[in-house]
């Protein structure tokens, strides 16, 4: 597993981010459009995407048309909380997030959809609102690959022990932006392999079984600061505005 400067831009792999928020989410304060994000990802060569909205799917329908003319996959998605733990599922309906209130439901979800759907454990051991922690352990069966999550530096890793989990168990590390502010996204994806078709199930079958390369690199001083000053001061500020006004 690679946590630098990985070369997915070779011929045969392509880079992919599965954990990413736009102005649609009606629990967050985003400043950039799901179009936005498209043009972005259109320039830096990504070929698969998933915006995760807060407790929804994304479902405009000329966002995913717009996306296939660019030849890019976007799986409908969603990061849902369960009993105060983020989840993302990967290709599921609105009607299936709102049947989600603990992880009993998501696993007859699983064993109904079977590797049709895909579920990571975002920022699992982060100290901010949402983190599974140690419930993890105990919620394992639950999740088919664990986030490499972007936020790191230094010595502040907590994706050590997301990684030793993730060995331990034999799942998967994805690498995502968890993007808020769309200069985020760009720097932090999973690259992998071309499947045959640029499918749905074929993206899951290749996540599952490898290889995978993770881009992560460690946030500088200055990005370091600037992300601490977004997530515990402008961001709050900004989702308060919003949901005053709605």
């Amino acid at each position: 597993m690679s946590t630098g400067t990985g070369r997915s831009e070779d011929g045969n792999w392509i880079k992919i981010d599965l954990h990413i928020h736009t102005l649609d989410d009606p629990k967050d304060a985003v400043d950039f459009s799901a179009h936005q994000l498209l043009e972005r990802a259109r320039a830096l060569g990504f070929r698969v995407l998933a915006i995760t909205l807060h407790d929804a799917v994304f479902n405009r329908k000329e966002v995913f048309a717009d996306a296939a003319a660019m030849g890019i996959l976007l799986i409908p998605a969603a990061e849902v909380r369960l009993l105060g733990a983020d989840v993302i599922v990967l290709n599921v309906t609105a009607e299936e997030i709102e049947q989600l209130k603990n992880f009993d439901d998501l696993r007859r979800l699983r064993a109904r959809r079977g590797n049709s759907i895909f579920t990571i454990a975002p920022h699992p051991f982060y100290i901010f609102g949402g983190s599974i922690g140690s419930r993890l352990f105990a919620e394992i069966d639950c999740f088919d690959a664990i986030e490499y999550c972007h936020f790191h530096f230094g010595l502040f890793n907590p994706n050590r022990r997301a990684k030793r989990v993730a060995t331990r168990f034999g799942k998967p590390m994805i690498a995502t932006s968890d993007a808020h502010r769309l200069h985020a996204f760009g720097r932090h994806y999973t690259s992998m392999p071309m499947p045959p078709a640029l499918t749905f199930d074929s993206v899951f079958a290749g996540l599952r079984s490898g290889p995978l390369r993770l881009t992560s690199p460690a946030c500088s001083f200055i990005d370091f600061v600037s992300a601490i000053y977004f997530v515990f001061l402008t961001h709050p500020f900004r989702v308060r505005r919003k949901l005053a006004e709605t």
